[in-house]
């Protein structure tokens, strides 16, 4: 066919005839496909573009000659004889059209299958040796049943997919020839390149409608579940639809019936709660705006249900709705001591602040800060007030809490947006004056979401707490009314103009004698009860009790003294349960049988006086512990070494109890370039717990200067106190814990320094007169109380020994 120039394309007719009866010559146009497989007697659309493939197509379809189609491997590569597959198909073009950019559009009919036998040219296109492939199709049962399975699993296909025509059903219907069936169905199904090439190259008829039957059942299940997916969209939207309709209709029928429709009355329903929570001018006023927009707004815009969920919170917040105070003061006196033993100061500083509101009626809440070890009852005494006050109680935990939102809340225009914990606990509690713990305020962090204890200082000061604006709300809400009560461990972690804003109340850690009580009148009971045992039928004796205080646990509040009375109830329990006991009394000989070998020991006092070893106090987290300081002289230059992993403050002591030594050597009685002969060597025992504050000094001076003299110190006396090079005794913190140290190491004289004697209010009477506490300003006054002299009749005349307390 010659061209047509004034033409955009051209298009060239094939010669009548069945081409799959034509005799294919040895020798073929090889064109390589990309993305599809031609299979015998069916026509493929191809698109063939460049240069030498162009030429290719217009040479064969000017000579009416067959060619060669092959499937590349990777279709991203370039076509090479090494990226062919080695079975294609022979065709002929049937027509093809000339597109002004050059690109040839071709469809191909096919004739037999082919295996490319050698390349016998590459330029300017592939030619190559061929060899007609012969199908293996025998008759019988087995290939009846899987032609049928072919047709049914067809159109079954057909039904399915949105891509096949029914005709398609009809067309497969008409081919009587197996193998002719299952190329067609090939053909026209959706499966990968690789497996229609892999259909193409069986030749066994039988073997390849099985591998057809099972690409069409995987394609099956796919479609089966996108028709699913499909019909369920589907049934949702005729649902919404329906509604929709039948909304309308029902809002029709009531406008011509004078009814309020749905909406109205939901509108009606908030203005009667907004009516009933005697909101304030201000919030009033954006409610009914609120209310407003809702009446105008359809239920199908997506700001309806932010309105909705804003009108819920703003009628659901008690802002008019308070509990009515108990101000009797002998009642929550009486509660107070129910529910704490101990804790005097806590509790007069309750019972005054309660007094104060009893008079004083628009008294604003302080801001009460429980500052103390884990275990000592911070929030129970926080759930103690409220029941004393008849008001709810609301606790909130702040540890980890990282988002400046969780305090003050998120802004309307957040899908998800809530008001802040504040608010929400508010709500909680259903009145505008609970009392609110704020736990572990002593770990809140920092963030780049914000910092929750800069929103925390506008809700704990009583100056502008009266209008708290969350951010959700909008406006502002009274806080002024609700009790404030934070709980923390240390005071360091707290932010300074957060703790400005709080009065702060220690709480220390419990003595033994008050674990005891509250053992028996509060831990017992309680772990029996949720135990199963019979009151009646189980008792701990006291000397048992203390065992497992002092022997089994090593803290400052009574959690796992608990949980170590509990493992007791447990084990008395099984035995009632197995050997029927009648009742179980727990003494000391029989704890480890319950708690196993003891855990903890008690740090006693030297059994005889010793040079160089004075015994110290100390505060730990878990109350007062006893500390033996050790100081020898050895021959040397005048070195120091401190031993027994000491932090630098407990360094700095030893270097100044040092210098006191030397300034002191005439009194002493030892030569004044003693320690240019002599290396000092201090160490702390436990040196794997590290040490560290300055109450240690004076320790460490007596031992120092008893290794000095060759004075023995004597072991009854304990002591604490800071010393200055000039000997000053400087006070000290934790005289009670460390008071009650000494007590329970079987001390007999206590050295606490002069200014540390208004401490001493804290500590028991009954320790106080079982000990000698002597009170001491100077070194030398010290010295004078713990050396022993250096012969009975001579005692040391360093000072004079102030009478005890």
């Amino acid at each position: 066919m010659q061209e047509n120039k004034n033409e955009s394309a051209d298009v060239r007719e094939r010669p009548e005839g069945r081409p799959e009866e034509a005799r294919l010559p040895e020798e073929l146009s090889i064109l390589p496909s990309k993305n599809a497989v031609l299979f015998p007697s069916m026509i493929l659309p191809l698109s063939v573009s460049g240069q030498r493939w162009v030429s290719l197509v217009n040479e064969a379809a000017a000579g009416h000659r067959p060619i060669g189609i092959f499937a590349q491997r990777n279709p991203e590569e370039e076509a090479s004889p090494d990226n062919l597959f080695g079975v294609g198909t022979a065709g002929i073009i049937g027509r093809m059209l000339r597109l002004p950019d050059g690109t040839v559009q071709a469809l191909v009919q096919g004739m037999s299958r082919i295996r490319l036998e050698e390349i016998i040219q590459t330029d300017p296109y592939l030619r190559g040796r061929v060899a007609v492939l012969q199908e293996q199709e025998e008759k019988n049962a087995e290939l009846d049943a899987l032609q049928r399975n072919l047709r049914a699993a067809f159109r079954q296909m057909v039904s399915l997919s949105p891509t096949l025509p029914d005709e398609m059903a009809s067309l497969a219907d008409g081919i009587p020839e197996t193998g002719r069936l299952a190329d067609f169905i090939a053909s026209v199904v959706n499966i990968p390149t690789p497996e229609k090439q892999d259909l193409l190259e069986t030749l066994d008829v039988a073997e390849r409608v099985r591998k057809l039957l099972a690409s069409i059942y995987r394609e099956l299940e796919v479609l089966e579940i996108s028709r699913q997916i499909q019909s369920q969209i589907k049934e949702r939207i005729d649902k919404t639809q329906r509604e929709y309709y039948l909304r309308e209709q029902l809002r029709a029928i009531q406008r011509e019936l004078g009814e309020v429709d749905e909406r109205q009355a939901e509108v009606a329903e908030y203005q009667r709660r907004t009516e009933e929570a005697k909101m304030p001018p201000e919030a009033l006023k954006e409610t009914e705006r609120e209310m407003d927009r809702l009446r105008i707004m359809p239920p199908a815009s997506p700001e309806y249900g932010m309105i909705r969920s804003y009108l819920d919170w703003m009628t659901s917040l008690p802002w008019s709705a308070s509990t009515e105070d108990h101000l009797d003061i002998a009642e929550a006196k009486r509660i107070l001591d129910e529910d704490h033993y101990d804790l005097e100061r806590v509790k007069q500083r309750i019972l005054e602040f309660l007094a104060v509101r009893k008079l004083k009626q628009d008294m604003r809440g302080p801001i009460l800060c429980f500052v103390g070890p884990p275990g000592v009852g911070k929030t129970s005494l926080g759930q103690s007030i409220a029941r004393a006050m008849g008001r709810h109680f609301i606790r909130m935990s702040l540890g980890g809490i990282r988002d400046e939102a969780e305090i003050r809340g998120h802004r309307r225009t957040y899908i998800g947006a809530l008001p802040g914990r504040i608010i929400q606990g508010i709500r909680r509690a259903g009145s505008n004056n609970p009392v609110f713990m704020l736990d572990e305020i002593d770990k809140l962090t920092v963030s780049f979401q914000g910092d929750p204890a800069a929103a925390l200082l506008e809700v704990l000061d009583p100056a502008q707490n009266f209008a708290f604006q969350d951010l959700y709300l909008g406006v502002p809400f009274d806080l002024s009314k609700v009790l404030f009560i934070a709980t923390g461990n240390v005071l360091e972690t707290i932010p300074a103009p957060l703790l400005d804003r709080m009065e702060v109340l220690r709480l220390a850690g419990y003595t033994e004698e008050e674990k005891l009580q509250i053992a028996k009148r509060f831990l017992i009971p309680k772990q029996v009860r949720e135990n199963g045992v019979p009151p009646k039928d189980f008792e701990i004796v006291d000397d048992a009790l203390r065992l497992v205080i002092d022997g089994y646990t090593r803290e400052a509040g009574v959690r796992n003294l608990e949980r170590e009375i509990g493992n007791i109830c447990r084990k008395a329990a099984l035995q009632l349960a197995e050997q029927g006991a009648k009742r179980t009394v727990v003494i000391p000989d029989e704890v480890p049988d319950y708690l196993g070998p003891r855990r903890f020991r008690r740090d006693l006092l030297l059994a005889n006086d010793e040079i160089g070893v004075a015994t110290g106090l100390a505060w730990t987290p878990f109350g007062g512990d006893v500390l033996f300081i050790e100081a020898t002289i050895v021959p040397g230059r005048g070195n120091l070494t401190i031993t027994g992993q000491l932090g630098e403050v407990m360094r700095e002591s030893a270097m100044a109890a040092l210098t006191y030594a030397r300034s002191r050597s005439p009194v002493l009685g030892v030569d004044e370039d003693f320690y240019q002969k002599f290396d000092v060597h201090i160490h702390v025992p436990a040196g794997a717990v590290p040490k560290d504050g300055p109450s240690a000094g004076i320790t460490i001076a007596l031992a120092l200067i008893s290794a000095i003299t060759k004075r023995p110190v004597k072991k009854e006396v304990a002591m604490t106190g800071e010393i200055t090079l000039r000997g000053k005794v400087l006070p000290v913190g934790g005289i009670k814990e460390k008071v009650l140290a000494a007590h329970r190491a079987g001390a007999e004289v206590v050295v606490l320094p002069k200014e540390n004697e208004r401490d001493l209010v804290d500590v028991p009477e009954e320790t106080k007169k079982e000990l000698k506490l002597v009170l001491v300003d100077h070194m030398d006054q010290v010295l004078g109380i713990a050396l022993r002299p250096e012969t009975a009749e001579e005692p040391i005349r360093l000072a004079v020994i102030p009478k005890a307390v």
